[in-house]
């Protein structure tokens, strides 16, 4: 049988041919001495994986004795072993993926190993408060000291307003205040911004559970939404002092003979003092707080407040301002002078402010000293404040300054626009921040905790009384411009860097009956703004 016929395969000898033949290439067979090679290649990389392997292995343990993950970095691996996860890095889902994909909807953190209880959304806010200073040192938040915001924070952790997971530092929730006031210094309304929890299941009303945790003397408000920013660009603050403080030093105390001897000329004694008798402190505090003030004295008081209306540079009425920085150019909006009233034993003048700024302290002294019979050309004086010459003003007790409340009209007038097509029910909707809708409560707790503080503290220990002795013992330079002629000598301008021989201090027994804190300096360098990382702070 023949064998079957083979085609015969015609010979390519174009290189083109036979680049573009389809036919694969043949493979070489491989010999003994291929396969040799082979065995000690296959040999060498089993020896070099063991020895990465063992490397690794090492490396693992190293970081587990370091207590860094896999990878080198210093990750908690809490659970993870059990768990059987890679160790080496965390997983891009949350930790209540799984609940979540099987239908649990439950607040976030409800279950699990080291969960610290529900949470719940935050809002900004602004919450609106008032308080009575005396015992804190201070408005601001710090730590180991009893504050405003101290206390006020730790009943906010208490109610749930804020979790627990921030409840070790109030920078987690942004906390921050309208009005940063002195140690001693009250506040009828202000408000401190935060991002805070507003809504908790079987809590109705959370700032009634805000105020349970609260002692009387500081309360809450109420709170509103608020943009990321806003800003008050004037505060609303009464002075309440006796009008005791408006008689002149008396004849013979050091400030007078000081001031004598600067005039060459003593004045005439102020009918208080006419009276020529020994008498002892005690006597001439009681026959203080029976003196009432004359009609004519009160309209030389609004006549030298009227002064201070307007735009001025308040440099000496700041600490550490230059007559040069542009944030001494303060505007004060108006002045108000209550008519005298009577409580107790005690005449009482009340004077409310409309300020862009802070230190009122030191400008009440001012115009307090303007109103002594002695000082006849005070308008003189007024305008020599406001030049390039520095001199020393001591700040009024800080027992009888009270904040109304900061005002926020441009805030309110700008969230007017944007709600203007928006429902209240809209996300984005806001409602503006109002303190007069909390009037009534506001003025019940002035009266309680405010007013009635302030006289008991006033009758008791005689802190104006104490603080105006202060004044009359002075027999340095620092206040020889309280002469009658309205004049502000050489003698009593202070110069940066030049040490005096006798400068004006407080006691530190004033400092401890006023609660004072040392003095921080001069916060209110601009206006008042609140945004999400903070407030600039205007001291009151």
């Amino acid at each position: 049988m023949e064998p079957p016929a083979t085609e015969s395969i015609p010979r390519k000898t174009s290189a083109e041919e036979i680049k573009n033949d389809d036919i694969e290439p043949r493979k070489r067979v491989k010999t003994d001495h291929d396969h040799n090679l082979d065995v000690v290649t296959t040999s060498k990389e089993v020896t070099q994986t063991d020895e990465t392997n063992s490397n690794t292995r090492t490396a693992k343990e190293k970081n587990l004795s370091r207590k860094r993950d896999a990878a080198g970095y210093p990750k908690s691996r809490k659970g993870k072993e059990k768990e059987g996860k890679n160790p080496g890095r965390r997983s891009y889902k949350s930790k209540n993926s799984e609940d979540r994909a099987e239908g649990n909807w439950g607040p976030r953190g409800d279950s699990g190993e080291g969960s610290k209880g529900p949470r719940y959304p935050k809002r900004q806010c602004a919450l609106l408060i008032g308080f009575c200073g005396t015992g804190c040192k201070g408005m601001q938040y710090q730590p180991d000291v009893r504050t405003i915001e101290g206390v006020l924070f730790d009943a906010m952790v208490k109610s749930g307003a804020v979790s627990s997971d921030n409840a070790d530092d109030p920078a987690k929730v942004n906390l921050a205040r309208a009005a940063r006031t002195d140690a001693g210094v009250h506040a009828a309304g202000n408000l401190v911004s935060l991002k805070m929890i507003t809504t908790i299941p079987g809590i109705p009303d959370m700032i009634a559970c805000i105020n349970e945790n609260l002692p009387p003397e500081i309360r809450a408000w109420g709170y509103v939404r608020v943009q990321n920013s806003f800003n008050a660009r004037f505060r609303k603050y009464t002075y309440f002092f006796p009008s005791y403080m408006l008689i002149p030093p008396k004849p013979g105390c050091e400030l007078h003979d000081a001031i004598k001897k600067y005039s060459g000329q003593a004045a005439e004694p102020h009918p208080f003092w006419a009276e020529d008798e020994l008498t002892t402190p005690t006597d001439d505090t009681r026959r203080k707080r029976q003196w009432r003030i004359s009609q004519e004295q009160m309209s030389l008081l609004r006549a030298s407040a009227k002064k201070f209306e307007g735009t001025h540079n308040f440099h000496n009425f700041t600490v550490g301002r230059d007559y040069t920085d542009k944030s001494s150019q303060r505007h004060m909006k108006m002045i108000e002078i209550a008519d005298p009233a009577v409580y107790g034993d005690t005449e009482w003048i009340s004077v409310m402010i409309h300020v862009e700024w802070g230190r009122l302290r030191k400008s009440l002294t001012r115009y307090t000293f303007d109103t002594d019979s002695e000082l006849q050309n005070e308008a003189n004086t007024a305008s020599q404040l406001y030049s390039s010459r520095m001199i020393h003003l001591p700040k009024m007790p800080s027992l009888g300054l009270l904040l109304e409340n900061p005002l926020f009209d441009s805030y309110n007038q700008r969230i007017r626009g944007v709600n203007e097509h928006l429902q209240p029910s809209d996300p984005e909707y806001r409602h503006p921040i109002d303190f007069e809708i909390h009037r009534a409560s506001m003025e019940e707790f002035k009266q309680r905790h405010i007013y009635d503080n302030l006289r008991q503290i006033e009758d008791r220990d005689g802190i104006f009384d104490a603080w105006i002795r202060n004044i009359d013992s002075y027999g340095g330079n620092d206040l020889l411009y309280l002469n009658s002629e309205g004049v502000i000598p050489a003698a009593s301008v202070l110069k940066k860097g030049e040490k005096r021989s006798q400068p004006f201090k407080e006691t530190e027994k004033q400092k401890a009956d006023n609660n004072e804190a040392p003095d921080q300096g001069d916060e209110d360098d601009d206006y008042f703004a609140i945004n999400q990382s903070q407030l600039v702070e205007m001291e009151g």
